[in-house]
């Protein structure tokens, strides 16, 4: 991401103080758990596809800097409700909230960060930015409670995953990319195009993310974690559509009853990739990309729209 660095490099840095200043707190407690969110920061893709997308269609604004910011309390904010949903100890290999101060607390931080969010566009009156965003959090809720409700039986089609995904992560790319737009212009048109192109790559990103299941190259090994936790990704499903009868009932038995088996994991994870799971998965991510370059490509060439490309790209090669 070297070229969206020199892009938007001081951007990021003023960012990062925008953010800082949005989470503190008065109660010591809630503070002290706010220096450790901003001290475990991830890659801070999201602001920065709000930054390229408010720097394509104009010069970056304060409400530019409140519109990244509200969508990295809202991201935040999913994350350390998500922990404590999956009882997980921890995120971006450093504890989660819940590992540290417990479920209680980290449900209130969540709802904190939700209220920050909330209050920090109120306030500056971004009240497009806020509609765009507050939809993001709708869809997200709706995509996980989707994806609990089918994995209940484990027996659903490609449309419905691409239902879960487009609600669970497309959404949060999608809005941020169409606040990013909306912070520096009023046009519908391109505000809702910003918004298709953020949801392609969303779309992407997850199938991306699905792919690591089956393979990790840092370790050269696949995880097995979404079998293990009873999801069903793009190349599972369609290798289910795939095989027999007899063969998809062994495969889902597994995924239901002996997913911490590792003999068991590694059979799935074995016939998926025989039957064509990863190269259908990966083509279909490939798809997804190509198609919002085709939607970014209609703007005028820049070096946001160069940065944009760049960190599309990123979404479907990185390696983690």
């Amino acid at each position: 991401m070297k070229l969206t660095k020199e892009v938007i490099g001081k951007e990021l840095d003023l960012f990062e103080q925008h953010f800082k200043d949005a989470v503190k707190s008065r109660v010591s407690l809630l503070d002290r758990i706010m220096q450790y969110i901003v001290k475990r920061k991830g890659k801070q893709m999201r602001p920065m596809f709000v930054l390229l997308s408010a720097k394509l269609h104009g010069e970056i604004t304060d409400a530019s800097y409140r519109a990244a910011s509200l969508v990295e309390l809202l991201h935040t904010a999913t994350l350390v409700h998500d922990d404590v949903v999956d009882d997980a100890l921890e995120r971006r290999g450093m504890f989660s909230i819940n590992a540290l101060w417990k479920n209680k607390i980290a449900v209130l931080v969540g709802d904190y960060l939700l209220s920050k969010g909330l209050l920090l566009s109120l306030e500056n009156k971004d009240f497009e930015i806020l509609t765009i965003l507050s939809n993001a959090v709708k869809k997200m809720s709706e995509g996980e409670l989707l994806q609990i409700e089918k994995t209940r039986n484990l027996n659903f089609d490609e449309s419905v995953y691409y239902e879960i995904i487009n609600g669970k992560t497309a959404s949060l790319l999608s809005s941020s990319c169409g606040a990013g737009a909306a912070s520096v212009s009023k046009d519908e048109a391109v505000i809702q195009k910003m918004r298709d192109f953020g949801e392609l790559v969303g779309m992407a990103f997850q199938i991306k993310d699905d792919l690591f299941d089956y393979g990790d190259v840092a370790i050269g090994k696949p995880t097995g974690n979404d079998i293990k936790e009873k999801k069903l990704t793009l190349p599972l499903i369609h290798v289910l559509q795939k095989v027999d009868a007899h063969l998809k009932k062994e495969i889902i038995y597994i995924v239901k009853n002996n997913n911490n088996d590792k003999k068991k994991v590694k059979f799935v994870i074995d016939n998926v990739i025989h039957y064509g799971g990863i190269e259908y998965a990966t083509n279909k991510m490939i798809e997804y990309r190509d198609k919002a370059l085709e939607i970014l490509h209609s703007f005028p060439e820049s070096p946001a729209r160069a940065a944009l490309e760049e960190l599309v790209r990123y979404t479907t090669d990185r390696a983690y």
